[in-house]
């Protein structure tokens, strides 16, 4: 029987499994190492070789699946690019979300498009584009091109593409390449994301193939896609934005291959994100509106997810809401100081000892600036100031408050870790665990004295938010249980199919919710809970889970391999394309097919289905085969609408889709 190595790039972790005869004969963890991911997935596969005493040229297949485009978009982190916008207004740029996913990247505005038929609406503005291309300020990594309608007539978005390459040599995305459905605007910022995220997934897939070439791996490797389906690594280059929601779809596909379970709820939570899924007759579903991350909506078919910016590596916040405040963990990852200690000790530990014995608690104790430098790319663009700062931090750590002289660099720091150069260090669920005991990976004693100062803020009352580093990592850690607690239920209400006339943000923490999940008993008796078990994933799952299996009243699973369930999810799964297209009625007795190249119109209906079924069946069978797969299926979903009319039956338009799926091959 063939092995087959899974590898799972995280934000803190990199997991890597061997599997042979169904069972997992090997499985390890290591550090992801931002700056050369190579160094942490050859830890990971090192070590899983190692303990199996399994010859590299063993391996049949090799799978990779990652969180760090799911973390990126979550963060608000990527490359700067530009946006080729063609036939649009300046409204548009504001619909659905776009301006926020630019976040001020430059936008070139030119006219051009098509109608909703595929005819030219506008000539495209070639020199506008030219000059325009010329006179850029500032470099970019990329270009995403979107042209009105471009999915009834991608010539614009092509001609776009030819003259950026030939200006620029920078790589392009189209809109219509990422998606066959109408949506100027949503389809424009899920190509800006695309290019935004070329770098970064490029980076990962060729350090991590390069490594395994390098020892001896000569078996094909494959990408997990965000609906849990295998990729050839190729195509994951090209389309990073389909890594969406990658590493908690390997998650979905790895926790039914350990429970067997086919109705629950699975949430993994990482270090920056936790995943909520539901399992039904033991498949996830698909989100019908695309997948939603780091609260932007994208046209990215994925699994129906709800991804929240809650993980062991979270930032903490104090709330100084009435008298006594609270705790917020996230949404940003930030580095534990447990770690950061660790990795940087000359700089972080004389810190803390001066911070914790100094009278008065300042502005940024026990929080630090560390390097990235995660990809070069990220480096276009920078400010003057911003060049100093980065220049500044170098490549040794640095404490925060000697780093920042005024707010204006605390602008610049900001930019520098929305690029994923920089990085901030301070408290997190991690070093509360290290605190209390549940961990004991990295420096505790850096911990205890960053929980100690942190736990020195003052509240609404002016009293101190935890007496000591113990109480202050005990409400941390019931902070993650109360967070998690209610991402769930919102999943559940979200999920349940029944109008709670609420919305289920507001619903999951309604006072009656909050009062059922304590079991009150009074006058009144009130329970609430989960109806379906929940697996637990993900490598501190077994240190927080239980307490949230209590608060909900359900059971929670906890499988042996939780903590590598992405690595498992990566290998185990199949090669599925997916391919669609659309028929028209343009007028009556002529049905346009609107194919990736170009509209053809057809005088007879059930031939101009039949064409497109070909075409579709045909390209996702050859995507499939690109990608590794053997074996093939297909099959072909198609949606037809009728209009009756004054009696009469009148075609409006049918959508076809063409699923290609089959196993990976695997190498002899």
């Amino acid at each position: 029987m063939a092995y087959l190595l899974g590898v799972d790039t995280g934000g803190t972790y990199t997991d890597a499994v061997l599997i042979k005869d169904d069972t997992v004969i090997a499985s390890a963890k290591s550090l992801t190492t931002r700056h050369n991911l190579a160094r942490g997935v050859s830890a990971a596969v090192k070590l899983v070789l190692d303990e199996s005493k399994v010859a590299p040229a063993d391996i049949s297949l090799s799978s990779l699946s990652t969180t760090l485009a799911t973390n990126a978009l979550v963060e608000g982190q990527g490359a700067r690019v530009c946006l080729v916008f063609i036939g649009f207004t300046a409204k548009d740029l504001v619909r659905q979300g776009l301006d926020e996913a630019l976040g001020g990247d430059p936008v070139i505005s030119i006219s051009g498009g098509h109608t909703h038929a595929g005819y030219e609406a506008n000539s495209m503005d070639a020199m506008a584009l030219i000059d325009a291309l010329r006179s850029l300020d500032g470099d970019v990594s990329g270009f995403a091109v979107a042209s009105q309608f471009a999915t009834r007539n991608p010539e614009h978005e092509v001609a776009a593409r030819d003259i950026i390459r030939e200006v620029t040599g920078a790589p392009v995305t189209c809109s219509h390449e990422l998606s066959a459905k109408l949506g100027g605007p949503k389809r424009a910022m899920t190509a800006v994301l695309n290019s935004r995220l070329i770098g970064m997934i490029d980076h990962l897939i060729g350090a991590t193939d390069d490594y395994l070439q390098s020892i001896g791996i000569k078996a094909p490797m494959m990408v997990v896609r965000g609906d849990g389906a295998l990729i050839s690594a190729e195509t994951a280059r090209e389309r990073p934005i389909e890594t969406i929601l990658s590493g908690p779809a390997a998650s979905i596909v790895g926790a039914q291959w350990l429970t067997d379970e086919t109705d629950a709820f699975v949430s993994d939570i990482g270090g920056t994100t936790t995943d909520i899924a539901v399992l039904r007759n033991g498949r996830p579903m698909l989100d019908p509106q695309g997948a939603r991350v780091g609260g932007l909506r994208t046209m990215v078919e994925a699994v129906a997810m709800r991804t929240s910016g809650l993980g062991g590596d979270s930032e903490i916040h104090v709330t100084r809401d009435g008298l006594q405040g609270g705790l917020i963990l996230g949404p940003r990852r930030v580095l534990p100081i447990s770690l950061a200690a660790q990795q940087f000790p000359e700089v972080v530990l004389p810190a803390l000892d001066r911070q914790i014995r100094a009278d008065r608690l300042g502005e940024y104790d026990a929080r630090f600036v560390v390097p990235i430098r995660q990809f070069s790319q990220g480096s276009t663009g920078l400010s003057d100031r911003e060049v100093q700062v980065l220049n500044r931090v170098g490549e040794d750590a640095c404490e925060m408050g000697q780093l920042l002289a005024n707010r204006m660099e605390g602008a610049a720091l900001k930019k520098l870790v929305a690029r994923g150069l920089l990085m901030i260090s301070a408290v997190t669920p991690s070093d509360a665990a290290h605190v209390t005991g549940i961990l004991n990976s990295w420096n505790r004693d850096a911990a205890i004295a960053a929980l100690d100062i942190f736990s020195r803020q003052r509240n609404g009352a002016g009293q101190r938010i935890a007496q000591n580093a113990h109480d202050m990592a005990e409400a941390v850690i019931n902070q993650v249980t109360a967070q998690t607690s209610k991402i769930l239920l919102e999943a559940a209400f979200s999920e349940d199919n029944t109008d709670f006339l609420v919305p289920v943000e507001d619903l999951a923490k309604h006072i009656l919710t909050q009062r059922g999940m304590a079991h009150h008993r009074g006058l009144v008796k009130i329970d609430v809970g989960l109806n379906l078990p929940v697996i637990g994933l993900g490598a501190s799952a077994t240190s927080y889970y239980g307490a949230v299996g209590d608060r909900l009243s359900t059971h929670m699973i906890l499988p042996k391999y939780a903590g590598v369930a992405n690595a498992i999810g990566a290998v185990v799964g199949q090669v599925s394309m997916r391919k669609s297209g659309q028929v028209t009625g343009v007028s009556e007795g002529v049905f346009r097919v609107h194919f990736v190249e170009g509209p053809q119109d057809f005088y007879d209906q059930e031939t101009a289905l039949s064409a497109l079924e070909e075409y579709l069946r045909d390209t996702a069978k050859s995507d499939a085969v690109s990608s590794g797969a053997e074996d093939i299926r297909v099959r072909v979903e198609k949606d037809i609408r009728i209009a009756n009319i004054e009696g009469k039956k009148i075609f409006v338009y049918a959508d076809i889709i063409a699923i290609a799926s089959g196993r990976p091959r695997i190498a002899d």
